[in-house]
Parts: C-alpha cells; sequence; structure tokens
C-alpha cells in the first residue's frame, strides 16, 4: 500500500493531510481491490499505488466538497458557489476514472 511519503515524493500529492492520508488510501485500496474482483486489471506494482494516490485525492475531495457551504452572506453581500456532483454515482465514476488513468481496467478475458 501507498504511504504518505510515497504520496508526496512519487506522486507529488499535496492536498491531503498527513493525517488523513492513511484512512483514505486504505478506502482506495479496497475500492482497488474491489476492481480487480470484478475486472481484469492490468498494471505494474507502482501503477497501484499511484492509482490508490489518485482514488485517494478524489476521495478527500468529496469530502471537502460535502463539508463545504454553498452559499455565504454578510449582512447584505452573498456570495453563493457552483454547485458540484457529489453523488455516489459521480463518485463512483471518479474513483474509476483516477484507478484508469495509472490501470489498465476492462471486462472479459485477458
Amino acid at each position: 500500500m501507498a504511504d504518505y511519503a510515497f504520496y508526496t515524493g512519487t506522486y507529488l500529492g499535496g492536498s491531503i493531510p498527513a493525517a488523513d492520508f492513511p484512512r483514505l488510501a486504505k478506502r482506495a485500496e479496497e475500492q482497488l481491490a474491489r476492481y480487480k474482483r470484478l475486472y481484469t486489471v492490468v498494471g505494474e506494482a507502482e501503477a497501484d499505488d499511484m492509482a490508490i494516490c489518485a482514488m485517494a485525492d478524489a476521495m478527500y475531495y468529496f469530502e471537502t466538497a460535502q463539508n463545504a457551504p454553498q452559499s455565504a452572506s454578510i449582512g447584505s453581500v452573498s456570495s453563493s458557489r457552483g454547485t458540484v456532483d457529489i453523488s455516489p454515482k459521480a463518485q463512483a465514476a471518479e474513483l474509476y476514472r483516477c484507478a484508469a488513468l495509472y490501470l489498465d481496467i476492462y471486462r472479459g478475458c485477458g
């Protein structure tokens, strides 16, 4: 499994705090294991770790987006941000896309 040193040194990630990385990387590793049960997944050993880091980044983004306020107002001034699709379907599609950046994932025979 990818560790925080791999995340910052090889993957060159920087958005996930060190304290949150083990939890997110574990969830990403479990998702990759699920893909390997359902699909044919081909890639080198380092590609697995790169995919885990990419999926962990996406998971962190979704967690942050869920907790961020959509609008704010102070007195007569208000501000709102565009909506971000954080539905389970959008999250699943993004995790698959992140893994597919580094691994060949397909159905059928190898």
